[in-house]
């Protein structure tokens, strides 16, 4: 099955386009297209005619040459004579926008659709969805463009099975500098499901990590997605909904799928190093440490810091979290003493946490970092770094992410998110070294390498 042509189109037909509703979701996804993409759009409705002076087709099979991908936006008992019409033109997938299925209750109906797609190899995303975001290339939300904050394009590749979720989390890793590959809301997941999209995204050369919101899935199928996430080569994250009673029943009547013993699925999920995020937030926080570290480690940090309260702090987190914070060898300690500043050597309290104190300088830091780095106790070193200190300088970010490439091991930043640290934030970003904007943050990358270290 190949979905390139999904979800990397030349051309796309919007059907269900409206000559009277501006504000359609198939007029919005149409104009949308049109004005800002380079997907070439067509809109399709049976009255055909003009709208806003461009052709407006009363079939496909009016449209000149291949059309790689539909978007299906009409009436729920319209879906499966639309999708014979997109198999006979020799449309290579569609987004099926349209509601009304089994998470109405119409499980026949969806079932009607799924048949006609399977029997002539047809995939489709959806129904009941928002479909797919590509960055620069085409995005089928029926959202208006203007109130959408986008992500820019990155790594991380993120599956939902809730439209709102999807673009939630989008304007989340926009806030954070985290670029995404493909942002895909599935909905009722008829045919494409989250062990196609494993697929997909581990062929796909730009994308490092998989992202997940799932709600639930149908019989059997969590153990058939916990063998695949195993076999995949690249992390994969799950934020999984549908943990109590009540969110149980949420998710059976959003998309009408079965939650399932959460207890047995999360702690299948860590036996076999799926990365599982607690929150939104974790999820975040794990996609951004993720991309830039995707093999993960052992979780033990040490934690570099500029005042003792945020080394008392982080101390606090890893602890919560389940990270490990080792001592550190005496070698260790003696290599940084005898490299730090003259004005700090005797007052730095050099264990782990590290407290090098408001009068340290950039020379400083690189050192602990570098040191800490090569000590054989320390899988991952996390630098809280307070921009505001006298003698750090702004080029900071750059020089501990030099040292953090010349040595080999993960480096986890803070800073705290301020348009007047962004030059320190981006000296990080631009070397691909994860930066968080609060304490906890920085411990969670940690802990996101940690649950996906090598099995």
């Amino acid at each position: 099955m190949d979905l390139k042509y999904l979800f990397r189109p030349s051309s796309m037909a919007v059907i269900g386009v409206s000559t009277t509703q501006d504000n359609h979701p198939a007029n919005v996804i149409y104009t949308k297209n049109h004005l800002r993409y380079p997907v070439k759009t067509y809109a399709v409705n049976p009255k055909g005619g003009l709208l806003n002076r461009e052709p407006l087709y009363p079939t496909l099979g009016d449209i000149d040459g291949d059309v790689d991908m539909a978007v299906i936006a009409v009436r729920a008992q319209f879906v499966p004579g639309v999708v014979e019409q997109c198999i006979e033109k020799g449309v290579r997938g569609a987004v099926i926008i349209s509601g009304g299925f089994s998470e109405s209750g119409n499980h026949d109906l969806q079932k009607k659709v799924t048949d006609i797609a399977r029997g002539a190899n047809f995939p489709f995303v959806g129904p009941n969805c928002l479909g797919i975001y590509a960055p620069d290339m085409l995005d089928t939300f029926f959202l208006p463009g203007e109130r959408i904050i986008r992500p820019q394009k990155g790594n991380v590749g993120f599956v939902s099975q809730s439209g709102g979720v999807l673009v939630d989390q989008m304007v989340k890793f926009a806030s954070q500098g985290i670029g995404i590959s493909l942002g895909v809301s599935i909905g009722n997941k008829a045919f494409l499901r989250e062990i196609d999209m494993i697929d997909w995204f581990e062929s796909d050369l730009e994308t490092r990590v998989i992202a997940f919101y799932i709600e639930g899935f149908e019989r059997r199928e969590g153990r058939e997605f916990i063998k695949r996430a195993e076999r995949c080569t690249k992390p994969i994250v799950v934020l999984k909904a549908g943990k109590s009673p009540k969110g149980i029943a949420a998710v059976s009547s959003h998309t009408a799928s079965l939650a399932g013993d959460y207890r047995v699925f999360s702690q299948v999920m860590q036996q076999h190093c799926v990365a599982e995020a607690d929150n939104e937030y974790e999820l975040t926080s794990f996609c951004e440490a993720l991309s830039c570290y995707p093999k993960g480690s052992r979780g033990n940090v040490g934690i570099v810091s500029l005042s003792g309260g945020h080394g008392v702090v982080a101390a606090d987190a890893c602890s919560v979290q389940g990270v490990s914070i080792p001592g550190i060898t005496s070698q260790t300690v003696g290599n940084i003493r005898e490299k730090l500043s003259p004005e700090i050597q005797s007052i730095a309290s050099l264990t782990n946490p590290m407290d090098l104190t408001g009068s340290c300088v950039d020379s400083d830091i690189e050192a602990a970092v570098r040191h800490l780095s090569r000590d054989e106790h320390i899988d991952c070193v996390l630098a809280l770094l307070l921009p505001y200190s006298p003698g750090i300088s702004t080029d900071i970010g750059a020089k501990l992410s030099q040292v953090a490439r010349n040595e080999g091991k993960p480096l986890i930043a803070y800073v705290p998110n301020e348009d007047k640290y962004k030059i320190i934030i981006e000296g990080f970003e631009l070397n691909h070294i994860p930066v968080a904007s609060s304490v906890e943050g920085a411990v969670l990358m940690a802990k996101a390498l940690k649950r996906c270290r090598p099995c």
